[in-house]
């Protein structure tokens, strides 16, 4: 494949997300609003409650199977193994640009998670039919391709609704704990500045309010262990600490809707018995995985509105620093695929990664994609740098088409 053609190819998916973002910023508009504030936050919950788990269940069932994830072990590893680079650049950057508090959860996330599902479930199946495919027949091609990228979406999945997911929360949970400490310091000065209101209701600003107190309760008891737990046995320390544990990470988000989807999806085709009673055009419950399908499909286009209607705030609110969009995309771009390159090949040296050269070139191509869109649905549900996510997701996935047709052909390169 040439590279003309090869540009043709990965370009295609990344205009079609750029034309559909388009779209939806032009519904978000103040004279079109049929995509306004409500509107989003409606869509955002329907896709995370109903969209991702259905395309990610639906996909994983139809093709994995027992024989394939003994072959396709060492993927999880090579994408948690993104994730953790991804977050380690990630916090290098940090420590250059020094960005405001509720901007670090973003750029960690979008350091760390790429497009694992919607771009390789794209582009791989346009590789396996483009003419003169280094990976042989087109049908044989596309069945194993949509089987990688279909195991790529279910991990990435996991990973960012329980990695991403968290690291988003915590980082925003602070920005609102500071938040309200300035509100209560400004009760506080203006009770002190008006003596009626401390006769009167300054009490009430004054102190904090019954929950208040509470959570700050709960809190230094959490922070410190009582004197009982210090003077009582081990069992006890531990229980305090694994509560804290609870607390901070929120274990209850590591079961978001689509890790239960990639876990219900991940049964359904490796269990024979739960195989044969959905999929299958004999099936007796095929009904069941051609709705979860049909719903599915629904996911990655409404993504990309929101994604566009996120857009249009980020155009029109305060500047995001250059030197940020720029490490994000040296990240993304430059540094993850370079170090993805020494990560497999050495795997392939060591015999961790078997001889197909389509499921080599789909390790390698998942240190080079750009961000998760689904970032913009987290962002969203937090209120944490929904804006700067835009313009961020913007600049990558623009330049994602240049990025990712390089890369492409490097890749091919290397492993045919």
């Amino acid at each position: 494949m040439g590279l003309v053609d090869l540009f043709f190819v990965a370009s295609t998916p990344v205009l079609k997300v750029l034309l559909l973002t388009l779209l939806g910023s032009f519904l978000a508009l103040d004279r079109i609003d049929i995509m306004g504030e409500n509107a989003m936050k409606q869509l955002n919950t329907v896709v995370f409650f109903v969209f991702n788990p259905a395309l990610v269940s639906s996909n994983l069932a139809k093709t994995v199977t027992f024989e394939s994830v003994v072959l396709l072990w060492f993927m999880p590893f090579n994408v948690l193994a993104t994730f953790l680079i991804g977050s380690a650049l990630g916090w290098i950057l940090l420590k250059i640009i020094r960005p405001p508090q509720h901007l670090k959860g973003l750029i960690l996330g979008c350091c760390a998670a790429g497009n694992m599902g919607n771009l390789p479930i794209i582009i791989i199946p346009a590789v396996c039919r483009e003419k003169g495919s280094p990976f042989g027949a087109p049908d044989v091609c596309h069945i194993y391709g949509m089987a990688y990228a279909s195991l790529s979406m279910a991990i990435g999945a996991i990973y960012l609704w329980s990695y991403v997911y968290n690291i988003v929360r915590i980082f925003s949970s602070k920005v609102n704990e500071k938040a309200n400490a300035d509100e209560f310091t400004s009760n506080m000065k203006s009770c002190e500045d008006t003596s009626k209101l401390l006769d009167g209701n300054c009490s009430e600003a004054v102190l904090p309010s019954e929950n208040h107190s509470v959570s700050v309760d709960n809190a230094n008891k959490l922070m410190l262990p009582s004197e009982e737990e210090m003077k009582g046995p081990i069992l006890h320390a531990i229980r305090h600490y694994l509560r804290v544990l609870s607390r901070k990470i929120n274990l209850r988000a590591l079961f978001a809707p689509s890790t239960i989807g990639a876990m219900v999806g991940f049964i359904i085709g490796v269990v024979p018995q739960f195989r044969n009673l959905i999929i299958g055009g004999d099936a007796p419950l095929r009904v069941v995985l051609d709705s979860a399908s049909f719903l599915g499909e629904a996911a990655i286009p409404t993504l990309t509105l929101i994604l566009g209607g996120n857009l249009l705030k980020g155009l029109k609110g305060s500047g995001i620093l250059q030197p940020l969009i720029i490490g994000i995309i040296a990240v993304r771009y430059i540094f993850m695929p370079l170090l993805g390159i020494v990560i497999v090949k050495s795997a392939i040296r060591f015999g961790l990664v078997h001889s197909d050269p389509l499921y080599q070139f789909v390790l390698l191509l998942q240190y080079a994609l750009p961000p998760a869109m689904n970032i913009g649905t987290i962002t969203q549900l937090f209120g944490a740098g929904k804006s700067e996510c835009s313009v961020i997701m913007l600049w990558t996935y623009a330049l994602a088409s240049l990025s990712l047709t390089l890369w492409s052909a490097y890749f091919m390169w290397l492993v045919v």
